[in-house]
């Protein structure tokens, strides 16, 4: 029977937000996956956007290939955890696999989230 573990992004500090600070790729690194193959890591993430003017985040979702490892979205001006991540999965890979993430502008937008490793 597999087990749910519950835990922090990687990049976070005891659970705080990660600023994105880049503004192209390849992106802040957000979360950087397991390298056991039989792991899986459901992923939640949530966007803020301090800034007065709407942004565009894009998430880089385990490599850093244009189109095809991109999430792209605009996260409204003064809002907050705005989902971005619906509990998508990243399997263990040998190099681990990482999530990253860039914005319009720099440190407006902070990523919140959680992950749950699936043994």
């Amino acid at each position: 029977m597999a087990t749910f573990t519950k835990q922090l992004l990687s990049a976070s500090t005891d659970g705080r937000a990660i600023a994105v600070a880049a503004t192209a790729a390849n992106g802040t690194t957000i979360h950087t996956g397991p390298t056991s193959t039989t792991t899986l890591q459901e992923v939640w993430l949530y966007a803020v956007n301090t800034d007065t003017t709407a942004r565009k985040l894009t998430i880089q979702w385990g490599g850093t290939t244009a189109n095809a490892d991109d999430i792209e979205l605009t996260i409204p001006a003064e809002s907050g955890l705005v989902l971005v991540a619906p509990g998508l999965l990243l399997r263990g890979n040998a190099t681990a696999l990482v999530i990253r993430a860039y914005a319009s502008a720099a440190s407006v937008i902070n990523i919140h989230g959680y992950v749950n490793t699936i043994a």
